[in-house]
């Protein structure tokens, strides 16, 4: 078993800066994949942006690396992975379509051609017509659901790398990314990816209330990871004397979730009181239920805030228990209970 603090879903790496660092990443879930086709595509992709920097000054291939990297955090296939690599080639290089088809078959043509149809794509910034740049990303998704996928990981790194953007920019692709891509992402199950989305927004569309935001969380940092520490033993302690093999996650939500709150609530950060989630990850369903027993009787749930997703799924499988308690010193606290295999990670 486990205690730890972790980031939400905690399912990305380390940045990599060669492609050996990609390799690596990706032996670690198909250690016996032949990677010699990533290794050619990186290769390809490299020479077809020789000469073409980024804004920060970095050569391109930097970027279409990154992609790769975060397709593999997500535990993607190969061919989503070499698709990373190459999405850029046709739409920004001397590449053809059909210079793709020739060197890495037909699978992978087709992912470059919807990731490149999904960039040419006008979106129009409003809420009212959401669906109907969701029904565009559909349409140009075809029939593969991977195509999104790169797509979304291209627009992380974006996002990861945009103080290199004029600000006005900056708040431009920010707007977009919250009203299409975080929606997207969110419908998809990938909540790790989502979340850092939605806070990267949140820093480049609304800055001077993300860093008045930033320095309210600093001020009680120590103080919430005493908490943290408290909850989670306490959790533990209680869940050792069972038979279940578990881990806890303690965490702050996430900086977009709080200002949301504070929003909706009209309130001040001092009076949003369930800032603190943790997530307890078992084998199996039963155990799911077994150790909501256990924190209901160690703390009062608070009536409404209980949610069975295991019993009645979303629409995106997630499935999960979520509870809120009244906890130590009369503290809110989220508990999401799921097993291991609803962690968040994208499966093609």
């Amino acid at each position: 078993m486990g205690v730890e603090r972790l980031a939400e879903d905690g399912i990305f790496d380390r940045p990599v800066k060669t492609v050996e660092d990609l390799l690596n990443k990706i032996r670690k879930y198909l250690p016996n994949a032949d990677l010699s086709l990533i290794t050619r595509a990186y290769s390809f992709s490299e020479k077809a942006h020789t000469g073409q920097f980024r804004r920060s000054g970095e050569p391109y291939i930097a970027h279409p690396l990154s992609v790769a990297a975060i397709l593999a955090d997500l535990r993607l296939d190969l061919e989503s992975i070499v698709t990373g690599l190459l999405h850029d080639t046709v739409e920004d290089t001397y590449v053809t379509l059909e210079d793709v088809r020739r060197e890495f078959g037909d699978t992978v043509a087709l992912l470059v051609d919807g990731v490149t149809k999904i960039s040419q794509i006008k979106f129009r910034n409003s809420v009212e017509k959401q669906g109907e740049n969701i029904r565009k990303m559909i349409v140009a998704m075809g029939r593969d659901v991977r195509v999104v996928l790169v797509k979304l990981a291209d627009r992380l790194h974006n996002m990861r790398t945009l103080n290199h953007m004029p600000y006005e920019k900056q708040a431009q692709i920010a707007l977009e990314t919250l009203e299409i891509y975080c929606p997207l992402a969110g419908r998809m199950g990938i909540m790790s990816l989502k979340v850092e989305l939605e806070d990267l927004c949140f820093r480049y569309y609304r800055p001077d209330h993300y860093y008045q935001l930033v320095q309210h969380v600093k001020k009680t940092e120590h103080d919430t990871d005493r908490f943290i520490g408290e909850v989670r033993d306490k959790i533990a302690e209680s869940l050792e004397r069972s038979n279940v093999k578990f881990e806890i996650y303690g965490r702050s939500k996430h900086l977009w979730s709080i200002y949301k709150k504070m929003q909706s609530r009209n309130i001040e950060y001092e009076q949003v009181y369930d800032v603190l989630a943790f997530r307890v990850i078992v084998s199996n369903v039963s155990e799911c239920y077994e150790v909501l027993g256990h924190i209901h009787a160690m703390w009062k749930p608070i009536p409404g805030r209980f949610k069975d997703f295991i019993a009645m799924p979303k629409a995106n499988n997630y499935q999960s228990l979520h509870t809120t308690v009244i906890g130590p010193g009369g503290e809110r606290v989220e508990i999401q209970i799921r097993t291991r295999d609803k962690i968040g990670r994208a499966h093609v």
